[in-house]
């Protein structure tokens, strides 16, 4: 049978809902949405009425393309203060061989003596575990032992930060089945085997906040905030050609180019600024604006790499729904020759801007296997209704690309 899997990003700008289903090991897209967000500033609820009233929208979408509710979800926590902590944790083994309790049990020990009171614990990247001192393996379940020691990256945040979405989400009836951040979904979704043996970084690049994270054979180490995104982009158009920050947004996602290089000087947009004057815009002109913003975003994001670490980064992807942008790649190559713009490869979803919510599916089914559990968000009767044929349906369910498996409990 198959396995349905849901997860949801508050962000700033809009709120990302997607679900998936597991089938044959292979990832397939049901269904997903992008909803203007209300009462989110810099990835945080400031307004939780507001915040509602868009997430009961996303949900609503979903359920009219899939004729279900979706009831459970994948929650995207802020990565903002978060501390990203190595543990170490180790148990008795009760039985002749290691079960996936006994490797929970040594990370419970490792959590239990790192964690700090003003913390609250988000997710553990495992990294591996020791048998009796000598043997060293990433999943130990069935091999013999008496003791066994697990290490892992543990993730925490602020309270505040894991309360306000859990509180809004749960007072809509919505269960929370497990949580992660930005920078654990979205190493997830581009992990390769490449990136599993060296250090990388990732950039989201998002409506109001740019976070840079840094990876050792995709753990995570460290995020850095940057306070500047896409919208920053909209307000320089707005300032530019003094226009409202709506018909700014309109230039940016259909007119402007993210680089300059390929834009036409007779290609024209006409529009009405604010003093009521109808004015015409070149391409090449709005390129020039949209690229000098992008182009300082990216140097923010490069120094604080080149502050994080002084070892080599093998590979930096950028991702974000900015990254979308037409010839974005040019502006990578003047301020960063050696990154590359990530690919969300999940058929049907070929937008950066889901890297999150889809990667922290992939994370949640490799903690599934390493915890050797079966789970769906949906019941069988849920399941039966879902494959059921509907009339008026659109068939936008689409086969995707076979991902890796993980933890949570």
């Amino acid at each position: 049978m198959e396995r349905v899997y849901a997860s949801i990003d508050l962000g700033s700008d809009s709120i990302k809902l997607a679900v998936c289903e597991l089938y044959h090991n292979h990832l397939n897209l049901l269904a997903a949405t992008t909803i203007p967000s209300k009462g989110i500033k810099n990835g945080l609820i400031t307004d939780p009425e507001l915040a509602k009233k868009s997430i009961l929208l996303s949900f609503k979408s979903i359920e009219d393309m899939l004729g279900i509710k979706i009831k459970k979800v994948i929650a995207n926590i802020p990565n903002h203060m978060a501390q990203y902590k190595l543990i170490r944790g180790e148990c008795t083994i009760p039985g002749d061989l290691i079960t996936a309790k006994d490797m929970i049990n040594s990370y419970k020990v490792g959590i239990k003596a790192n964690l700090m009171p003003n913390e609250e614990f988000v997710t553990i990247v495992p990294i591996d575990f020791k048998i009796n001192g000598k043997t060293v393996m990433k999943d130990p379940k069935g091999f013999p032992g008496q003791k066994l020691l697990g290490r892992a990256m543990m993730v925490t945040t602020p309270k505040k930060n894991v309360y306000s979405v859990a509180s809004i989400l749960e007072s809509l009836g919505i269960e929370i089945v497990d949580i992660s951040v930005g920078s654990v979904g979205d190493i997830n979704c581009f992990k390769t085997e490449a990136l599993d043996n060296s250090i990388s970084a990732v950039i989201n690049i998002g409506a109001d906040i740019t976070m840079v994270s840094l990876y050792n054979k995709c753990i995570p180490v460290i995020t850095k905030i940057i306070g500047a995104g896409g919208n920053d982009i909209d307000r320089d158009l707005a300032y530019m050609y003094k226009i409202d920050l709506n018909e700014a947004r309109k230039i940016k996602e259909k007119f402007a180019l993210a680089h300059k290089r390929n834009a036409d000087v007779h290609d024209i947009y006409e529009t009405v600024n604010k003093d009521n004057v109808k004015i015409k815009i070149n391409q090449q002109s709005a390129s020039e604006v949209v690229m000098s913003r992008i182009n300082e975003i990216l140097s923010l994001a490069k120094n604080e790499l080149n502050d994080l670490t002084n070892k080599p980064i093998q590979y930096i992807i950028v991702t974000g729904g900015t990254s979308n942008m037409l010839d974005f790649e040019y502006c990578l190559h003047d301020i960063m020759p050696t990154a590359s713009k990530g690919a969300v490869k999940l058929i049907g979803i070929r937008n950066n801007k889901y890297s999150t919510v889809i990667g922290n599916i992939i994370y949640f089914l490799n903690t599934l296997k390493l915890k050797g559990m079966d789970y769906s968000m949906l019941s069988e009767d849920d399941m039966d209704e879902l494959s059921s044929p509907k009339e008026n349906s659109n068939d936008d369910t689409m086969l995707g690309k076979v991902f890796g498996y993980f933890f949570g409990e």
